[in-house]
């Protein structure tokens, strides 16, 4: 688009005192001053353009409540961008922010918050003062830490910091009580602190790739878990108290040295996935068959020898994968290589036959 076209389209734009605007993909490398005529927008989309600045003057649009830049060059924000004091909703998803302008922190009515990959390696910290926000994405970034008071966003409820290079989270950080999702894969925690269970509104935590070496007891008060993934780490066993987490639905301990299961993680008797691929499982105890809501099972790569028989009672089953297991003989490998329906009844007509 040139900048005669898109000055026309402002002139159109002030002059119907439109609300909304949207400039999407049109190639855009900058923006003119004349755009601060835009008084009426409420929300304006410049997503898929290639500016690598922002104009002071889009910080008078002060009736903004949504702004999106995704998919830009920005590599900084204006201090300016204070005054848009009623926006709600801002995205800066992919540009090229290594830092941020200490006057974000004044956007207070902000409830949702974008920064994911960009290359920030810290926060302000008058970034906890933006407590209003409810949905906050730093993924895919370069973040060692996160600033003090940062447990003062107490309103979040999603908060994504996966890709980032944290090593701990602060024991403050238990203090975001309203969090219901939480992404921390691809860091570098190699360990959760007890407060991490003072989080119990949680129902989604993904911890994948990190360098996990085992999990605290206290994790059995996250009692409103649905869905907890671990993949990618280094655990070697799991808490007896595990068997707490009764709310789960979709377990992911693929890719762990786990080389036993605790009996008491049949207890979990609402899963209906459950991923234990990639391990060191030599046995899987018979109390399996407790876990009747399961649907898909993943044993894949261990060192299993036999199934047990009581797997066949599992009658929402429809995925069972037991590949890459080379001492397994029961079932042999030619009805493994049959599929999850042929395994079931070899197992059954063991069943029937021990009883």
């Amino acid at each position: 688009m040139t900048n005669e076209e898109l000055l026309q389209i402002i002139d159109k734009t002030a002059r119907e005192k439109a609300t909304v605007l949207s400039l999407y993909n049109k190639r855009l490398s900058s923006l003119p001053p004349e755009i601060s005529q835009l008084s009426n927008l409420t929300a304006l989309a410049l997503d898929q353009n290639q500016l690598s600045s922002l104009p002071p003057e889009v910080c008078q649009l002060s009736n903004l409540t949504v702004l999106d830049l995704n998919n830009n060059q920005l590599n900084c924000l204006p201090p300016e961008i204070s005054q848009l004091s009623n926006l709600r909703w801002l995205s800066l998803f992919n540009n090229q922010l290594s830092s941020l302008p200490p006057e974000i922190s004044q956007l207070s009515n902000l409830t949702e918050l974008d920064f994911s990959n960009n290359q920030l390696s810290s926060l302000p910290p008058e970034f906890n003062q933006l407590s209003n926000l409810t949905t906050l994405a730093l993924n895919h970034n370069q973040l060692s830490n996160l600033p003090p008071k940062f447990n003062q966003l107490s309103n979040l409820t999603e908060l994504a910091l996966n890709h980032n290079q944290l090593s701990n989270l602060p024991p403050e950080f238990s203090q975001l009580s309203k969090l219901t999702e939480l992404y921390l894969d691809n860091n570098q925690l190699s360990s959760l602190l007890s407060e991490f269970s003072q989080l119990s509104n949680l129902t989604m935590l993904v911890l994948n790739h990190n360098q996990l070496s085992s999990l605290p007891p206290k994790i059995s008060q996250l009692s409103n878990l649905t869905e907890l993934h671990l993949s990618n780490n280094q655990l070697s066993s799991l808490p007896t108290e595990f068997s707490q987490l009764s709310n789960l639905l979709e377990l992911d301990l693929s890719d762990n040295q786990l080389s036993s299961l605790p009996p008491e993680i049949c207890q979990l008797s609402n899963l209906t996935e459950l991923y234990l691929d990639n391990n060191q499982l030599s046995s899987l105890p018979p109390e399996i068959c407790q876990l009747s809501n399961l649907t898909e099972l993943y044993l894949d790569n261990n060192q299993l020898s036999s199934l047990p028989p009581e797997i066949c009672q599992l009658s929402n089953l429809t995925e069972l994968s037991v590949n890459n297991n080379p001492q397994l003989k029961s079932p042999p490998p030619e009805i493994v290589e049959q599929g999850t329906q042929a395994i079931l009844n070899y197992l059954r007509a063991r069943l029937e036959a021990k009883g």
